[in-house]
């Protein structure tokens, strides 16, 4: 089958997200009713964007724009050419751009489909000296697949039956975890634990509580990243994980990079075991996952080895609520916030006795395998979703 190829810009209308206002994070931009999306929350939705971590208030609104639900959104800086499409009304600055499809012309979910399939070209053609990036001159160079609208159509309708069942999953994936958060704020937060009422409360502590460091629940590793010139470093089987790979996930299931074992090697006392709790501590701060296998992760994220096992969920849970501390602690007049291991070892959390955490341990246990038996489920999907995608935007597979 033959279809026509055409660029962005025929399909639809394509505009740079704004941002005008300097310095960017300057606060009296935020805390508004204007959901402002960032390129880690495009990275982080699976096909529609509606979480997201800043608003912007009225001021912040008037230096930017908002875009209506139902605009996909390309980044074009940081990650290369991740999409989404908003399902919410939100501003985004200009490192996304939003395409609007013309009416009978193209549908967006199709365009976001054929970015899909070309991200790994689309990537090459962006990389930088110093950092890569999608200007709109690469952009409009590319031409997608402009078959009529009619087999658009059929096709969004045959992709998305996966890609429902896989937002399905992540909605209970998220119910799951908010329930354990629940019961984490409702224990160690609100004080509301089993037999509160008979316990004496210390200077607003129970008094077979204890603060300890982070350093002092287990061993701290920071990560590294092997040789990139080195290409046999790289493709085999151990997960390399790193910042973009922790997004909107409790279990790093894929990541984007792989090590073998000889790169691996090449840093023997950075491997990160299974139940491992790595946290983001440089840039993007605060993002919490757990290994499912024995992996290594890059620069920017710190691991803690557990000396006991059963207090997995609880740390986990800990680590979740420690976003804001992160980023104060990592604060130093610099444009990137730091975490370094040893600030972060020094960190202090609340640590109850040995009967409430291995109470939290047995309550979680289920919570946390249903969330990795419905991680493991979505990454099915999602291969078969993706061995479809070529066949279909080929018009190898008719419809």
């Amino acid at each position: 089958m033959s279809w026509d190829y055409k660029t962005l810009n025929e399909l639809g209308t394509v505009s740079r997200g704004k941002s005008r206002h300097r310095p960017r994070n300057d606060n009296s931009l935020f805390g508004g009713k204007y959901p402002f999306v960032q390129t880690a929350d495009v990275k982080a939705a699976n096909f529609y964007l509606t979480d997201y971590t800043e608003t912007y208030n009225e001021k912040g609104l008037e230096q930017s724009r908002l875009w209506k639900a139902g605009t996909l959104c390309i980044t074009i800086a940081a990650n290369i050419a991740d999409t989404a499409i908003l399902g919410i009304d939100a501003c985004f600055p200009d490192s996304i751009m939003g395409f609007v499809p013309y009416e009978g012309v193209s549908n967006a979910k199709f365009i976001k489909y054929a970015f899909d399939m070309l991200q790994r070209d689309i990537k090459q053609i962006s990389q930088g000296t110093a950092q890569d990036n999608l200007s709109w001159q690469k952009l409009e160079t590319i031409k997608f697949p402009a078959p009529d609208i009619k087999i658009q159509n059929k096709i969004v309708e045959i992709l998305g039956t996966f890609d429902d069942l896989i937002e399905n999953n992540q909605k209970q994936i998220k119910l799951l975890e908010e329930a354990a958060q629940r019961l984490y704020k409702e224990w160690f937060v609100d004080l509301r634990f089993p037999g509160y009422e008979n316990c004496k409360i210390v200077d607003g502590m129970p008094e077979s509580w204890i603060q300890k460091k982070i350093s002092d629940l287990g061993e701290i590793i920071t990560g590294k990243t092997p040789s990139t010139s080195k290409e046999q470093y790289y493709g085999g089987n151990i997960p390399f994980i790193k910042i973009p790979d922790m997004h909107g996930c409790v279990f790093p299931i894929t990541t984007e990079v792989t090590l073998t074992n000889e790169g691996a090697n090449t840093q023997k006392n950075k491997y990160i075991p299974k139940n491992g709790i790595m946290v983001s501590c440089i840039a993007t701060v605060g993002l919490v996952n757990i290994a499912i296998e024995l992996c290594q992760t890059n620069q920017q994220i710190n691991s803690i080895i557990l000396n006991n096992e059963q207090d997995l969920y609880y740390v986990y849970s800990s680590m979740k609520r420690l976003k804001e501390l992160l980023e104060g602690v990592g604060s130093n007049g610099a444009t990137m916030t730091n975490v370094n291991k040893t600030k972060f070892g020094n960190i202090e959390v609340v640590y109850p006795n040995d009967e409430l955490r291995k109470l939290y341990y047995d309550y979680c246990k289920p919570i946390f395998e249903k969330i990795y038996a419905l991680s493991r489920n979505i990454k099915k999907l999602s291969q078969v979703r993706d061995c479809l995608l070529p066949k279909l935007m080929s018009g190898e597979i008719e419809v």
